[in-house]
């Protein structure tokens, strides 16, 4: 599968840069300027030159005086036809072109009011007033655009890192009790008699404790991350691990889910620990996406570049509408989720220089793929 998404880095070479060193007959034709009027009056002027020989072998037979007044009225004709010629081309070709060298300047200058006035005209130079005027106007809109943007991702930045300060400060908040209520009930625990019936009271209070926890734990590493440790490891066995933790989640359950090695993947810099909660996450997401009987599928893959995780499911998938907004944090689609363990999965992806692509069909389920690049010297010896 190609890398083809926005999340993270893009490897590619740099393509070699041709010598733009102009040689010397470039530079020879490049002096080289000729007015547009001597283009355009140059044909005409040898056509009636052209003519002007014809006439003056045609009147060889004639007198002298009588012969002088002709050629000097011929002469005089062909001026006056090349003058008209050059006035008409400098009124109809000339000066739309300067006003628009104008415009063009004022616009590369930044100004993006401009508008040029020949495009009332209705011949070729007029149409090409109106595309002008057309295209300064888009870009107008699109700068409009842009800065509106601008402002609203300033303004949605600043709430963010007021919430997560809020966050980070009542998640500590309530963690302290937290821990202080998890005492208490294990204390109970063990005053309780074996055959007690508020013993089972008691096991699920230690199991939404440990959700709580698990749920404050996400907060804070969503609103204060830390680096990852990058360290040389066995992508393989990070991923084994993290399916043997996800099959702990899956016991009761009809889903089995299958593990396709790339023996031949050698090792990459990656935070074993990090790149674990990610996989953990998505097959806890796989895992409750799947309604009764189901598969999911993990399949590790070396490419030139960069490995792939795909996790694929048989589950309900993922609406349209939903999917552009599933890595966006707080959005959640389920009654009991936080939405903040895909967005959490995609930050410690991108801190690892690669990205999270996904895929859904309504009603056949998601593949989800985690792409990790390789180190320089790895990902020679896989191209090889």
């Amino acid at each position: 599968m190609p890398e083809s998404r926005e999340h993270g880095m893009r490897l590619s070479a740099t393509p070699t840069v041709p010598s733009s060193k102009p040689t010397p007959g470039d530079s020879r034709l490049s002096s080289i300027r000729v007015n547009w009027q001597l283009k355009a009056i140059a044909p005409v002027a040898l056509l009636l030159l052209a003519g002007l020989m014809l006439f003056v072998l045609a009147t060889v037979s004639l007198r002298d005086p009588a012969r002088h007044a002709v050629l000097v009225l011929a002469g005089g004709g062909a001026i006056a036809i090349c003058a008209t010629l050059i006035f008409v081309l400098a009124w109809i070709v000339q000066r739309p072109m300067v006003e628009l060298q104008e415009k063009i300047a004022r616009l590369g200058a930044g100004d993006l009011d401009v508008a040029v006035s020949f495009a009332r005209r209705n011949d070729e130079i007029g149409d090409l007033g109106r595309n002008f005027n057309q295209m300064v106007s888009q870009l107008r809109e699109s700068r409009h655009e842009i800065e509106r943007l601008h402002l609203t991702q300033i303004s949605r930045a600043e709430y963010f890192a007021m919430l997560g300060e809020l966050a980070a400060g009542l998640a500590h908040e309530i963690r302290n009790p937290l821990a202080g209520i998890a005492g208490v009930v294990e204390i109970m625990a063990r005053d309780l008699p074996a055959g007690s019936p508020a013993r089972a009271v008691v096991k699920d209070v230690r199991v939404k404790v440990v959700q709580v926890n698990q749920i404050l734990t996400n907060l804070l590493q969503t609103v204060r991350p830390h680096p990852p440790d990058m360290r040389p490891s066995d992508l393989n066995t990070t991923v084994e691990d993290a399916i043997a933790m996800a099959r702990q989640q899956a016991l009761s359950r009809t889903i089995e889910i299958i593990l396709k090695k790339d023996v031949a993947l050698e090792t990459i810099a990656h935070d074993s620990n990090q790149i674990r909660q990610v996989l953990i996450n998505l097959l806890l997401n796989a895992i409750q996406a799947i309604e009764g009987a189901g598969q999911i599928t993990v399949e590790i893959e070396g490419h030139a570049q960069s490995a792939a995780i795909v996790i694929s499911d048989t589950g309900r998938g993922i609406l349209p509408e939903h999917l552009p907004n599933i890595f966006r944090p707080f959005y959640t689609t389920k009654g009991n989720g936080t939405g903040l363990g895909l967005s959490f999965a995609r930050r410690i992806v991108e801190e690892h220089q690669g990205h999270i692509d996904v895929t859904s069909i309504v009603g056949k389920g998601s593949r989800f793929v985690v792409w990790l690049p390789l180190s320089d010297a790895a990902a020679r010896r896989t191209a090889s």
